[in-house]
């Protein structure tokens, strides 16, 4: 394994002198953030969970065909399979809770007949599932997972098609789920093309044919309590909360419900998100190659610019008090660079020291 590389400090003196000097949310503290490589894979990862144990278990992204689903990452970079037995189809988001137990969302993208949610206790090497074909349609695409192990309530981020995209809750007690605010426009995309390095992302759909994809809801996180659930559409610009007692609360109608939606802050077009226990929401600034934060007073800044922040594209905290993140490139796979792979392994593991302490695996 190679040594753990620090960010430039030029660059990072360039970014703090270049904001606003009366932003009063930055700290003095925040000058000694340093980016660090724990893992440089050969193997395109998706999204990250690190165990209260402190094994970082990554999905290996659909988009790069590897025929690993979930590993776990060994010191010396190699990839173990994880999970192997519970048979998942096609995993992309994951998030371990407190007692080690790593839940495992099923997109089956990859042929799969059942979308399902995935709970893999590596203790006992055994599994629960429960199936979501009830509440997902034609064009879902279970994209990433909230878990909340005090309610036993896990909220998905479905960006579907776009116009059909909704958060999905499921009650683990029972097994039963529910899609909710399908359609809101706190969920749907936005008309904005991502263009990251001078490129656009664009899938070609034929030959003579390429389209710039607009992608519903795709952040989302839990706050310390699990009071608020903070989401929105990768292609947007606005961050929404809602309380998730509203959420599990099958009396309200769709539109009570959607009344009870909060736009919370402006954020840049984004992937995956995680939150400290002061409240400090983090994200990946995808075309600026950049990791961004908003803090309590809901105004985004920009934490960390390095261009090794090639497509962040989820977080997990660690016991070490890190916040441990993925970079994989994912414009440059030739699925969203116009059908010609460009990827230049390795694919980094990073961590750095959020402003506040969070929950491990979230």
């Amino acid at each position: 394994m190679k040594p753990i590389i620090s960010l430039s400090l030029v660059m990072l003196l360039a970014h703090l002198l270049a904001c606003d000097p009366a932003d009063k949310t930055a700290s003095d503290s925040e000058a000694a953030v340093e980016l660090q490589i724990v893992a440089e894979l050969d193997k395109g990862p998706g999204n990250i969970t690190v165990t209260p144990s402190g094994d970082i278990i990554v999905s290996l992204h659909q988009f790069y065909g590897e025929d690993m689903r979930v590993a776990e990452i060994e010191s010396d970079n190699e990839l173990i399979a994880f999970a192997g037995d519970s048979k998942v189809n096609s995993v992309l988001g994951l998030q371990a809770d407190e007692d080690g137990v790593v839940w495992l969302l099923d997109n089956a993208m990859r042929g799969g007949d059942q979308r399902q949610l995935v709970g893999w206790d590596a203790a006992t090497a055994s599994d629960i599932s429960i199936d979501l074909s009830t509440v997902t349609t034609d064009q879902t695409f279970l994209n990433d997972l909230a878990v909340d192990p005090e309610t036993e309530t896990v909220y998905i981020a479905d960006p579907a098609s776009g116009e059909d995209a909704a958060i999905v809750v499921v009650d683990l007690s029972s097994g039963e789920s529910r899609r909710l605010l399908q359609g809101h426009i706190s969920v749907v995309p936005e008309d904005m093309d991502l263009v990251i390095d001078g490129t656009p992302v664009e899938i070609r759909i034929d030959e003579d044919k390429v389209i710039r994809p607009r992608v519903g809801i795709n952040p989302i996180a839990l706050d310390k309590d699990g009071e608020w659930l903070y989401y929105g559409p990768m292609h947007g610009l606005s961050m929404y909360r809602v309380r998730t007692a509203d959420l599990r609360d099958a009396s309200l109608s769709a539109e009570q419900l959607a009344a009870r939606v909060e736009r919370w802050a402006d954020k840049p077009i984004c992937d995956g998100i995680s939150i400290d226990d002061e409240g400090n929401l983090y994200l990946g600034d995808l075309a600026n190659n950049a990791i961004g934060v908003i803090g309590p007073d809901r105004q985004y800044r920009t934490l960390i610019a390095d261009p090794r922040l090639s497509w962040v594209d989820a977080f997990s905290f660690g016991p070490d008090g890190y916040l441990y993140t993925v970079i994989n490139q994912l414009h440059r796979s030739a699925v969203l660079n116009a059908g010609t792979p460009a990827t230049v392994p390795p694919y980094l593991i990073m961590r750095f020291e959020p402003l506040a302490g969070g929950t491990v695996g979230r």
